[in-house]
């Protein structure tokens, strides 16, 4: 009777000590999950952030590249137009069509006048073509579609990242699974075995959660 009774005892402190860890397991279960869930919806708003940001760039840079083609386009036909007056003398409208020069172009028409064109062979066809040449608008889109590529990239970024958190809050919700059926058991060994896959799956969870990104 005595044994009996022992054994009773035992095997309810078993089932206490199971209980207990369940509980634990189920606790840091809920705080995992939550983590996880709300790092999830932080990536994505990153993400929808950063790919609003690509787009929002990648307009502006092809906006400046409109207007800097169209910036070209106006330097290479005044220019024309001055060369063409000034191969037949005509230097009245010659002058008119220097005063119609950009800013941005007349420092390389200057420098392009410096080389001699009209005797020297080697000197470049134009002003176009001359280091001195700048057009703000294609610079400037060159930076923005820099700045369009890059956030692509870190929205990119940013959703795999969201994407690891809620794989880990699937892989957090088998462990609650798996807790709760360890629980419809009275066998303590299955009840024991149950619990310890949770165990090693909610270790590889938090180690997750402690290594991934956090928004």
């Amino acid at each position: 009777m005595g044994h009996k009774h022992g054994h009773h005892q035992q095997a309810d402190r078993r089932t206490e000590t199971i209980e207990i860890l369940e509980a634990i397991v189920l606790a840091i279960v809920a705080v995992a999950t939550a983590w996880s869930g709300y790092q999830t919806a932080r990536w994505d708003s990153r993400q929808a952030f950063l790919y609003g940001t690509s787009s929002k760039q990648r307009f502006l840079a092809d906006q400046l590249a409109t207007r800097g083609g169209q910036y070209q386009l106006y330097d290479a036909t005044t220019f024309g137009s001055w060369l063409a007056a000034t191969a037949t003398g005509n230097t009245k409208a010659a002058a008119l069509f220097e005063r119609r020069f950009r800013i941005e172009f007349r420092p390389a028409f200057r420098a392009w006048l410096r080389t001699d064109p009209f005797h020297n062979p080697k000197a470049p066809p134009g002003p176009l073509v001359m280091p001195q040449y700048h057009n703000a608008s294609l610079i400037a889109s060159a930076v923005a579609s820099k700045k369009a590529s890059a956030a692509f990239e870190e929205g990119t970024k940013a959703r795999e990242h969201g994407d690891n958190y809620l794989r880990n809050t699937v892989l957090l919700a088998t462990v609650l699974f798996l807790t709760a059926l360890a629980g419809r058991f009275k066998t303590h060994a299955v009840r024991a075995s149950l619990l310890g896959v949770s165990a090693v799956i909610l270790v590889l969870c938090l180690y997750y959660v402690v290594t991934f990104p956090r928004a």
